[in-house]
C-alpha cells in the first residue's frame, strides 16, 4: 500500500459510527448490502436515489477499493447561474480554443466558500441539513446583487467582488464551517482570502492581452441566481490526471482495463516506465477497477469531471428585475473604465475562420513503422537464407527501396508498414475534403517520415506537383537513437531512384554531418527553434506548410514558433510518449500580430485499435 493511502486509512479507521439508518439506506440494507458499503453508495451519487446506488453497487462489484474506510472530500462553492453563466462558459469555451488550456479550465465557474475537507459516510446528510438551515438564516442578508470587478495580472486573472458583499457570504462560510466542525465531526476552513472568481490562471503571459479581451466581453451584470453548493471528490485521487473515454475497449488480456465511451478514467501524474509505449494504468471511475488501456482512446478531462454534486441552497436576490440601465453598467478592469455593451459577445474577438488568407504551419508525426508493429528484429522476419527480402506478414511493405548500402540499414532507418502507408494517404484525402491548400513540404530524412509524406501527397493529389524537401534538421532528438549513433539515411538521389517526388534542388538548414549522437536536450530544443524559423522564412507564400516528422517534432517546433518556453526533458518525453502515428499539431499565424498561435488541425484524428496475428490452425484446431 502507498504511503499516501496509508495515511488515508489511518485517518478513519478508528472514527466511530454515526446515526441510524436514512430513509435511502435502509432498502439498501434490505437488499442485503453491508452498512458501510450501501453509505458509500449513496455517497459517491450525491444521495439522490436509490436507483442511482444500486446502479453504482452493480457497477463497482469488482472494486477492490470497495471495502476500503476512505471517505470523500467535501467543498462548498457559491455558483452563479443563469445568463451570467452561459457568458462565463462562452468564456472557457473561447479561451481554451484560442489560448489552450490553463488551470481554471480544471474547474467550472465558482467562488470558494469552503475549501475541501473529508467527512464521514455516515455523516453527510448532517451537512445537507446544515447548508439548508444557514441558508435559510442568511436568505435575508444575502446580497440582492454581487459587484463583481475584473482583475488581471500576468498569471491571474478573474473578478474580485465588492469587499460589502464579500464580507456577508465570509459570515455565512464561516456560519457553515462553524456548525459543520461542531454536529458533523469535520475540519472546515472557511476562505476568508479576497473572494473571487477565477476566469485563467497559471497562463502564458503572453496570452494575457487575448484573455483579457475575450474578459471584457463578459457583463458582469447580466441575470444571475445564486447558488451555495456542495460537491465531493475522491480523494485518493486528486492529484492524479483525469481521461474521458473516446471509444470503447474491450480487454485481450487479463491486466487490462474494460472502458466504454464516456468513462472516465484516473491515471498517475508520475511517469509509469513499466508500461509499454502507447498505454497507461488507469483506474475507473465508473467501476473502480485498474489496468493497462490504450492512450490514443482518450482525452484529457477536466478535474471537475469526476466530482458530485449533492446538494444546493439557492439564494433569491432581485436580479432578476433590474433594468437594463443597472445591467449595463461600466465593467472596471484595474480602474479602467470598460463599457461592455460595445461587445457583449466573446466572438467579436477577432476570428480564427479566416485561416485559408493566412499562413498555416501543420506539424505531423509520421504513420505506423514496420518496427512499431514487428519489433526491432522485423527485418530477420522478411529475409531469406540468401538475404532476399520477402513480405512475411500483409503489413509488411511489398517491398522495400534500393540502397547502396547494406539492406540492413534499414533496421535503424525502419519504412512504414502497409497500415502506416494507408493512414498517410488517408490523411491526405482527408486535407484535401477540407480544401486545405499546401503550399510546402519538408520532411525528416528519416525514410518512414519521408514515405508519410509522400503518402500524404497523393491523397491531396498533389504528387509531382509540391515536391520534399529533405531537412536533416528535422530529425528526432539522436539521445533516444537505440544504436548510439545516427542512422544512415537514403541520399536524396536514393529517394528519387525510389520515385518518391523529392526537391533535388533543395539544401537543408543542417546538414546530415551536423547531426550528433546523443546530443543533449538543450541542443536538440535549439535546434528544433532554429529550424523552424529558417522554414517560416523560407516560405513566405500563403496556405500551409506541411512538416512532417517525430513526435517530437509536434512539441520542439510549435513551442518555439508559438514563443512558448521548452518543457524539461523529463515532461517532454512524457508527453511524446504519448503522441500517436500521424498526431498533428496547427499553427496559424497572426500577421497583424506578429505572431502565431496552435489551433484546432483541419481534420479529425486517426484512431484504430491493434489487430493480432492469427494462426488458423492454432486457434481452430486446437483442443
Amino acid at each position: 500500500m502507498a504511503v499516501a493511502e496509508a495515511q488515508l486509512y489511518a485517518k478513519v479507521s478508528n472514527k466511530p459510527q454515526g446515526r441510524s439508518p436514512s430513509a435511502l439506506l435502509e432498502p439498501l440494507l434490505a437488499k442485503g448490502f453491508p452498512a458501510h458499503i450501501a453509505q458509500k453508495a449513496l455517497v459517491a451519487t450525491g444521495q439522490k436515489t436509490i436507483e442511482d446506488a444500486v446502479k453504482w453497487l452493480h457497477s463497482h462489484c469488482n472494486d477492490p477499493s470497495l471495502d476500503d474506510p476512505i471517505p470523500q472530500e467535501y467543498a462548498l462553492y457559491l455558483c452563479p447561474t443563469g445568463r451570467l453563466h452561459g457568458r462565463l462558459q462562452d468564456f472557457w469555451k473561447e479561451s481554451k480554443r484560442q489560448c489552450g488550456r490553463n488551470r481554471a479550465h480544471e474547474v467550472f465557474p465558482h467562488v470558494t466558500l469552503c475549501d475541501f475537507f473529508t467527512c464521514e459516510d455516515q455523516k453527510v446528510e448532517l451537512l445537507y441539513d446544515i447548508l439548508k438551515r444557514v441558508g435559510d438564516s442568511f436568505s435575508q442578508s444575502f446580497p440582492p446583487s454581487i459587484s463583481l470587478t475584473l482583475h488581471a495580472s500576468p498569471s491571474y486573472l478573474g473578478f474580485f467582488i465588492d469587499d460589502s458583499q464579500a464580507n456577508v457570504l465570509k459570515e455565512f462560510a464561516v456560519a457553515f464551517s462553524s456548525e459543520a466542525s461542531a454536529l458533523a465531526d469535520c475540519r472546515v476552513k472557511p476562505s476568508l482570502k479576497q473572494f473571487h472568481l477565477t476566469l485563467a490562471h497559471r497562463f502564458y503571459p503572453h496570452h494575457q492581452k487575448t484573455l483579457e479581451q475575450l474578459a471584457k466581453c463578459i457583463n458582469p451584470w447580466e441575470p444571475c441566481q445564486w447558488v451555495a453548493a456542495l460537491y465531493s471528490r475522491d480523494m485518493r485521487f486528486v492529484h492524479y490526471q483525469r481521461l474521458r473515454a473516446l471509444f470503447q475497449y474491450k480487454p485481450q488480456n487479463i491486466d487490462e482495463l474494460m472502458i466504454n465511451a464516456g468513462d472516465l478514467i484516473y491515471v498517475e501524474p508520475t511517469p509509469q516506465c513499466d508500461v509499454s509505449e502507447g498505454w497507461v494504468i488507469g483506474t475507473s471511475h465508473r467501476t473502480g477497477c485498474r489496468g493497462f488501456l490504450p492512450e490514443n482512446y482518450t482525452e484529457k478531462a477536466c478535474e471537475s469531471d469526476t466530482w458530485v454534486k449533492h446538494r444546493e441552497y439557492v439564494f433569491e436576490t432581485a436580479s432578476k428585475s433590474f433594468t437594463r440601465t443597472e445591467k449595463e453598467h461600466n465593467v472596471k478592469l484595474n480602474g479602467e473604465a470598460h463599457n461592455p455593451s460595445v461587445s457583449r459577445s466573446v466572438t467579436n474577438v477577432p476570428s480564427l475562420q479566416n485561416a485559408a488568407l493566412r499562413r498555416g504551419v501543420l506539424v505531423m508525426r509520421h504513420g505506423e513503422r514496420v518496427d512499431q508493429v514487428f519489433g526491432k528484429s522485423w527485418l530477420q522476419q522478411c529475409l531469406t537464407a540468401d538475404g532476399r527480402y520477402y513480405r512475411a506478414d500483409l503489413n509488411f511493405p511489398s517491398s522495400l527501396p534500393r540502397r547502396k548500402d547494406s539492406t540492413k540499414q534499414f533496421e535503424c532507418d525502419p519504412p512504414l508498414s502497409c497500415c502506416g502507408i494507408f493512414q498517410s494517404r488517408l490523411i491526405g484525402e482527408a486535407l484535401l475534403d477540407q480544401e486545405v491548400t499546401v503550399s510546402y513540404v519538408y520532411s525528416s530524412p528519416a525514410l518512414r517520415c519521408v514515405q508519410t509524406a509522400q503518402h500524404v501527397l497523393q491523397g491531396l493529389k498533389l504528387n509531382q506537383k509540391v515536391r520534399i524537401r529533405v531537412e536533416p534538421g528535422l530529425f528526432e532528438w539522436t539521445k533516444w537513437e537505440a544504436s548510439r549513433a545516427v542512422p544512415n539515411f537514403m541520399t536524396v538521389a536514393e529517394l528519387v531512384e525510389a520515385s518518391y517526388d523529392i526537391e533535388t534542388s533543395y539544401r537543408g538548414n543542417f546538414p546530415l554531418s551536423s547531426l550528433v549522437p546523443s546530443e543533449s536536450y538543450e541542443d536538440y530544443v535549439s535546434r528544433s527553434s532554429a529550424v523552424i524559423k529558417q522554414i517560416i522564412t523560407a516560405c513566405p507564400s500563403k496556405g500551409v506548410i506541411l512538416i512532417v516528422g517525430h513526435g517530437s517534432s509536434l512539441a520542439s517546433l510549435t513551442r518555439a514558433l508559438t514563443g512558448l518556453p521548452s518543457r524539461d526533458s523529463g515532461s517532454f518525453a512524457q508527453m511524446v510518449r504519448k503522441i500517436p502515428s500521424l498526431g498533428m499539431c496547427f499553427c496559424e499565424e497572426l500577421r497583424e500580430e506578429n505572431k502565431w498561435q496552435m489551433i484546432n488541425p483541419p481534420v479529425k484524428t486517426l484512431t484504430h485499435g491493434a489487430n493480432a496475428a492469427f494462426n488458423w490452425r492454432n486457434t481452430i484446431m486446437e483442443d
